[in-house]
C-alpha cells in the first residue's frame, strides 16, 4: 500500500521528498529496541537463552504494538465519522487498510503475543515495557503532529491565540473533578483519626471540648446518610415532569432550591462538630496526598508555562477547606499559577474551630463567583471561557462558559440537565463537525448559553482540545 502511495505521488509530483525526522526517530527507536538497545534496561547479554530472546521479543512488541492498536482505532473513527462519504476521500486506501477487519485481527494478535511473553517476566522487566509502550505512543504522537497542515482547522482551541488580544480562562471544580475522593470524606476522616478515644482525658488547656472519635464517626455516618437521601429528594422536587425546552433562567430559578438546600446541610455540618479540632498541618499533609485526576495537573501546569499563551486558572470548589486544595495544586507545583475560591476553615492557634467561611456554598454561589471573576478581567481582551465540571453544582457555570466540559459519569447532572433541554455530546464528534463547517471565510465559534455540553472522558482529552499535543 505505502509503495503505490510513493509511486502514485511520485508520478504527480516529480521531486523527492525528505524524510520526516519525527518518522526516523520512530523508527530507530525500533530498531534500537529490537536490537536489545534498551534505555534503563540491563544488558540482553548474547541472546544464548530461550528466556533471554522471550524478554527481547516482548520488548519489542511493546514498542511496535502502540502503533498497531493506534492505526487501527484512528482509521475506525475515521471510517465511523465519514460514513459514505470515505468511498470520495483522499485516504480512502488508508483509512480502508487500516479499518479493515484482518488490520484489526494483526493488531488484537500483536496484542495477545505480547501478553504470553509477558506472562514468565519480572516485575521490573514489566516496567521496561510500559515505559517502551509509552515512549512508542509518545513517538506516534509526535509523529502526527509534525505533518503540514494546510488548511483551517478548529483545534488546537489556543491555535489562533494573540496573547495581546485573547484571554483564555480556565474553570474548573475540584471534588471528582481534579480529585478521585471527595474532599468531605478526607476531612471527615482526619478528624474521626484524630479525635480523642473514648476513654481518652482531653487537655484542661484545650479551647474546646471535642466529641470521641466512636461518637464523631457515627455522627458523620448520620450526616452523610441525611445527606445523600435529602439531595436525592430536592433533585426529584425541582425536576420537570417532562423534558422542556431548554431556557437558562428556568434551570437557575429551580437550582435556587437546590442552593437553600446546600447551605441547610452545611448548618448541620457546622453545629454537629464533626469539623472541630482538626490541626492545620494535618490538612496540608493530607492536601500533599490527595490522589488527582491522571492529567489534570499537567493539563494546568503546561497551560500556565505556556509564553505564548495569556491565561487565568480559577478552580471553584464547594470544598470546606480551602487550604486542603492549596495544599494539592502546591504539592503539584502550580499554587502561584492557580487562584482557589472556595469555603475556609476558622482556625485558633492552627486548630480548627469547627465553623466555616463561607463562600461557595451552592450553584448560585459558584455561577456568582464566576461572572465576578470575568467581571474583574474586564474587556480590554477577547475572554474564551472553559469550565470543566462534574456534577449538578457546576451545572450552571458549565453552562454559562463559552465551552463547557463534563468529565466523567454523574447519574444525576444528566437525569437532571436533560430533562430541562440540556444536550450532552461527545466532544471528539463535535469537534469533527465543527471542523466540516468551518471555511476559509468563517469563524471558529463557541458560545455560551447554547444548552450543549460536551463530555469526556479524561484530561488528555481535555489537553488535546484546548492545547494540542
Amino acid at each position: 500500500m505505502h509503495a503505490s502511495f510513493v509511486k502514485e505521488w511520485a508520478a504527480a509530483d516529480g521531486k523527492e521528498s525528505p524524510v520526516n525526522p519525527a518518522t526516523i526517530k520512530y523508527t530507530d527507536f525500533l530498531l534500537a529496541t529490537a536490537s536489545g538497545k534498551i534505555e534503563g534496561a540491563e544488558g540482553l547479554g548474547n541472546l544464548a537463552t530461550p528466556f533471554e530472546r522471550t524478554k527481547l521479543a516482548a520488548y519489542a512488541l511493546g514498542a511496535m504494538t502502540p502503533c498497531m492498536r493506534l492505526y487501527a482505532y484512528l482509521a475506525t473513527e475515521f471510517k465511523g465519522v465519514l460514513g459514505a462519504l470515505h468511498g470520495d476521500h483522499p485516504y480512502k486506501t488508508w483509512i480502508e487498510n487500516y479499518a479493515s477487519k484482518g488490520f484489526e485481527e494483526a493488531a488484537e494478535k500483536t496484542e495477545d503475543v505480547l501478553e504470553k511473553l509477558s506472562a514468565t517476566l519480572t516485575g521490573e522487566e514489566l516496567d521496561t515495557i510500559e515505559k517502551l509502550y509509552h515512549q512508542a505512543m509518545k513517538l506516534e504522537q509526535e509523529f502526527f503532529c509534525s505533518q503540514p497542515v494546510s488548511q483551517k482547522t478548529v483545534l488546537p482551541l489556543i491555535k489562533d491565540h494573540n496573547p495581546a488580544e485573547d484571554r483564555l480562562v480556565l474553570f474548573s471544580d475540584f471534588d471528582l473533578t481534579c480529585t478521585v475522593v471527595d474532599s468531605s470524606a478526607i476531612l471527615a476522616e482526619i478528624a474521626i483519626v484524630r479525635a480523642p478515644k473514648p476513654d481518652q482525658i482531653q487537655p484542661e488547656d484545650q479551647p474546646f471540648t471535642r466529641m470521641s472519635s466512636a461518637d464523631l464517626r457515627n455522627t458523620w455516618g448520620v450526616i452523610s446518610r441525611q445527606y445523600t437521601e435529602e439531595y436525592e429528594e430536592c433533585i426529584d422536587k425541582v425536576m420537570p415532569p417532562k423534558t422542556v425546552e431548554f431556557k437558562f433562567e428556568d434551570l437557575c430559578t429551580a437550582l435556587e432550591q437546590l442552593s437553600d438546600f446546600e447551605k441547610r446541610a452545611n448548618n448541620r455540618v457546622v453545629e454537629s462538630g464533626v469539623l472541630k479540632g482538626l490541626n492545620f498541618e494535618d490538612i496540608r499533609r493530607a492536601g500533599e496526598h490527595l490522589i488527582i485526576q491522571d492529567g489534570c495537573f499537567n493539563f494546568f501546569g503546561t497551560a500556565c508555562k505556556s509564553e505564548n499563551l495569556n491565561v487565568g486558572v480559577h478552580i471553584l470548589s464547594y470544598c470546606w477547606c480551602a487550604d486542603l486544595i492549596r495544599s494539592s495544586f502546591n504539592s503539584g507545583g502550580l499554587l502561584t499559577q492557580v487562584t482557589i475560591h472556595a469555603n475556609e476553615f476558622a482556625f485558633e492557634e492552627a486548630v480548627s474551630t469547627g465553623d466555616l467561611v463561607r463562600r461557595v456554598e451552592s450553584p448560585l454561589d459558584k455561577v456568582n463567583a464566576f461572572r465576578k471573576i470575568l467581571e474583574n478581567y474586564g474587556n480590554d481582551r477577547n475572554n474564551l471561557t472553559v469550565y470543566i465540571g462534574d456534577s449538578i453544582g457546576d451545572l450552571l457555570c458549565l453552562l454559562e462558559a463559552d465551552i463547557g466540559i463534563v468529565i466523567g459519569s454523574s447519574a444525576s447532572l444528566r437525569r437532571l440537565a436533560t430533562r430541562f433541554g440540556v444536550s450532552f455530546v461527545p466532544l471528539y464528534p463535535s469537534v469533527v463537525r465543527k471542523q466540516k463547517d468551518l471555511t476559509e471565510d468563517s469563524r471558529r465559534s463557541w458560545k455560551g448559553l447554547s444548552g450543549v455540553l460536551y463530555t469526556v472522558n479524561s484530561w488528555a482529552e481535555i489537553h488535546a482540545f484546548v492545547l494540542g499535543c
